[in-house]
């Protein structure tokens, strides 16, 4: 079977990750979530001292983007952690804090010109699935397959206020919601690679599908996509 690349694009909480999981089990492609990327990169500046909640030290971040070693390891149960440096990082990149770091980060052009180098390696042998926010736009315009996922402000701050509490975290649905929609303003008016859909990609609206619903959508999508090439 001929391997593509889908590449999967739409606003923060719409499970895009979620879906693109699943769709490269089903199609026995690898899964690269690229919103990882740049919540690792968030992480290791505020770390560092290089961004607080306020300010960004952009000349600090120019100096260490190229040496951050960002790659994902496949555990045992099949689930897929990230990796910073060696270090396993995936639950400490979870949070509402670390997102709201990444969504800022992410708005400096050259933190995403680096990225986007890194992911479009990874992408060199197809049979690939990659989320984020610029995959169809800037970094595969040329991908087989893509989707554009949405869903209204409110069931999107509901689902992640779902996600923290079961994870433990505190969380205020109200300020959940304040931060989606902080979020989205961000995405879509930043300068480098805003959010927006291709011309080409497939608008996907999940509001009102459960995950097993949505998931027979988008398999029934991907196979005829297949056929068609």
């Amino acid at each position: 079977m001929k391997k593509i690349i889908v590449a999967i694009d739409g606003y923060s909480s719409c499970g895009k990750s979620t879906i693109a999981k699943a769709l490269a089990r089903y199609a026995g492609y690898k899964y690269i979530d690229t919103g990882a990327m740049y919540r690792a990169v968030g992480l290791y500046c505020l770390n560092h001292g290089l961004m607080d909640k306020e300010t960004i030290n952009e000349d600090g971040v120019r100096q260490i983007i190229d040496s951050l070693a960002i790659g994902f390891s496949l555990q045992a149960d099949g689930s897929q952690h990230t990796m910073l440096n060696g270090e396993d990082v995936e639950n400490k990149i979870r949070t509402l804090e670390i997102g709201d770091a990444a969504s800022r980060i992410s708005t400096i052009g050259f933190v995403r010109q680096a990225l986007v180098r890194q992911q479009q390696r990874m992408g060199d042998e197809k049979g690939i699935v990659m989320d984020g926010r610029d995959i169809g736009t800037v970094v595969f315009p040329k991908a087989e397959l893509k989707l554009f996922l949405t869903a209204r402000p409110e069931v999107r701050a509901q689902r992640r206020f779902l996600e923290l509490q079961q994870k433990g975290q505190s969380a205020d649905f109200e300020q959940v919601l304040k931060e989606t929609n902080e979020r989205d303003y961000r995405d879509t008016h930043r300068k480098e690679s805003p959010l927006r859909q291709a011309d080409d990609a497939i608008l996907f609206d999940n509001s009102e599908l459960t995950e097993e619903g949505q998931m027979k959508q988008i398999i029934e999508i991907f196979e005829k996509r297949i056929a068609q090439l």
